[in-house]
């Protein structure tokens, strides 16, 4: 066979140009043509950005915050402009529920979008009300529609209005912050008061454990084994302990990346908020400590598309560090979400990242070995990062010391429900939920007894008072059928019941379910059905939830039974 290239056959048919049915030639390219005032519309968004697969989210949200949707002239002309079959960029559009798709001839949404979380802390402090009242109070004008978490829990019940967060809102709050025109997070256009920002880390002595690191001071194996001895866990709700994935990922092959998750999407958890709102350069510190130890070329930051306050703060604080820093740093990427609950699982942030549907990788859950880009990558919640410095310098013995009841480290506890002092609570691994609520939280609210509570958020299952004294950490919780988690707890009373719970955490898997998995998608549907039901059919729900946890992709379809079978187990008179 001759190597030499082929001539083309002799009836081809220039590229602009196809043949009809009769056999003619068509004047016009076949399929989509681009709008040109489209084009010039992306054009100018876009303006010298990279045309890059990878940024492909992030070009579409630029699209959807000017046109308040993606109409689908935009989308052909983005596709067009990046060299993306349509079909691609459609594919991506739709999966994130913060793209507003527009086909043609459809109508666009209203300028104006209300979302009221009803997740279950928003439930407790009676979301379903405010959602019930506010189409007729705000009219035709002004898109409602109910979210998942927002992470915000303490603040319960959460309105969104546009990009600005309601706390406690009420239907009047909304009518009024709607007819203000006040779309926008406060801190989008202007500082947020209070957080530390980059002068003043700086001036207290930050970056300088970084620098002396960079610098020589310290060897990376050292530096690895004192975060070894430390215990410290990954704080995302795997808990992977942090110095052995610094030390497998450092054994991989170069180059190096990190991903750092702060997808934060799991009801009841705000605390990588909490932190980021007040001292953002404490994780950006850690996170370039671990970057010299791990050999880590560049570093991307996935931050959920709530978060939009906390957006403005790292953008802000990224370019003033890049614009002086304290040593040659790695290339920092901050990347934005687009609403989608399963990008906190660390292969599906990994998709995003790189312009694709959140959809889970099999892969090991320890590191990336295929990671991001097709390059090994060292992934992290935020919080963890968090805890770097002050390991470093305080030593390990000192972080593992600060336990309870036989526990090791610290925990941030995301607190929200019936007690009356909700918020972020940092107190000792292995406290237990009562002595949480007595000297963290100041009690149960007046008029309100403990009944259950979630230990981990909506995956981690319910546990009733009579298991509050449980140590909560890493493994106490396995015995019962739960788990810790991201240390979300979420507190109820003898003014409610687990199986409405249930059904609550169990309608936010099933509207958040990728859909890539038979076990998860028609799972969670088939189990929100039988869970609605006044008496429960026990065995099939059982026989359900073990296919699910056998079968699923990842973890949301594999945890999403456990709400349902620990009231089956420890509330059975409320669905007999």
């Amino acid at each position: 066979m001759s190597n030499s290239v082929a001539s083309p056959p002799p009836d081809s048919t220039p590229k602009n140009k196809k043949r009809g049915k009769a056999g003619g030639v068509r004047s016009t390219p076949k399929g989509r043509r681009v709008d040109p005032q489209a084009r010039e519309d992306v054009q100018a968004l876009l303006g010298d950005a990279p045309r890059r697969r990878d940024l492909l989210i992030e070009h579409l949200h630029k699209i959807q915050d000017r046109y308040g949707c993606l109409s689908a002239r935009h989308l052909v002309a983005l596709a067009d402009e990046m060299k993306m079959a349509m079909a691609e960029v459609y594919e991506v559009a739709t999966f994130y529920h913060h793209f507003d798709v527009v086909k043609e001839g459809d109508t666009a949404p209203p300028a104006i979008t209300v979302r009221v979380c009803d997740s279950i802390a928003c439930e407790l402090a009676g979301s379903h009300d405010l959602l019930a009242k506010l189409p007729a109070i705000l009219g035709s004008g002004v898109r409602v529609l109910h979210a998942p978490c927002v992470g915000r829990c303490e603040t319960a019940p959460v309105a969104v209005v546009g990009q600005n967060p309601i706390p406690y809102a009420t239907a009047e709050q909304v009518k009024q912050t709607v007819q203000a025109g006040q779309v926008t997070h406060p801190s989008t256009g202007a500082v947020t008061p209070g957080y530390i920002d980059y002068a003043a880390y700086r001036a207290a002595g930050g970056y300088a454990l970084a620098a002396s690191c960079a610098a020589g001071a310290k060897k990376p194996a050292d530096v690895i084994a004192i975060m070894e001895d430390s215990g410290l866990r990954g704080l995302g709700g795997a808990g992977f302990p942090a110095g052995r994935k610094w030390k497998l990922v450092s054994a991989e092959p170069a180059p190096r990346l990190m991903a750092i998750n702060i997808d934060e999407g799991e009801p009841g958890t705000f605390k990588d908020r909490y932190y980021l709102e007040r001292d953002p350069h404490r994780f950006l510190e850690g996170a370039l400590i671990a970057a010299w130890a791990v050999g880590i070329d560049a570093i991307y930051i996935y931050l959920r598309d709530e978060y939009h306050g906390c957006r403005a703060i790292l953008e802000r604080e990224i370019a003033a560090l890049q614009a002086n820093p304290p040593y040659a740093i790695p290339a920092i990427h901050l990347r934005r979400g687009a609403g989608a609950y399963i990008c906190g699982e660390e292969s599906s942030m990994i998709e995003s990242i790189e312009g694709k549907r959140g959809e889970p990788r099999l892969r090991p859950p320890y590191v990336a070995q295929v990671g991001l880009f097709g390059r090994p990558t060292l992934e992290h919640n935020m919080e963890t990062l968090h805890w770097v410095r002050e390991i470093l310098e305080k030593g390990a013995a000192w972080f593992a010391g600060q336990g309870r009841n036989g526990r090791k480290g610290l925990r941030s506890f995301s607190v929200s429900g019936r007690v009356k002092k909700p918020g972020v609570h940092l107190a000792p691994a292995g406290i237990t939920l009562r002595e949480l609520i007595d000297e963290y939280c100041g009690g149960m609210l007046e008029g309100h007894e403990l009944y259950g509570y979630l230990p981990g958020g909506a995956s981690g299952g319910i546990l009733p008072a009579d298991k509050a004294d449980i140590p909560l950490d890493f493994d106490t919780l396995n015995p019962y059928g739960c788990f810790i988690g991201s240390a979300a707890i979420v507190v109820f009373s003898k003014h409610d019941t687990a199986s409405a719970v249930a059904r609550n955490l169990m309608k936010f898997f099933a509207d958040e379910s990728c859909g890539q998995c038979t076990p998860c998608r028609v799972g969670t549907v088939k189990a929100l059905q039988l869970m609605e039901q006044k008496r429960w059919d026990a065995p099939l729900l059982q026989e359900l939830s073990q296919a699910m946890m056998d079968a699923s992709i990842c973890g949301l379809g594999q945890a999403a039974p456990n709400p349902a079978l620990t009231v089956l187990k420890f509330f059975p008179k409320e669905v007999e």
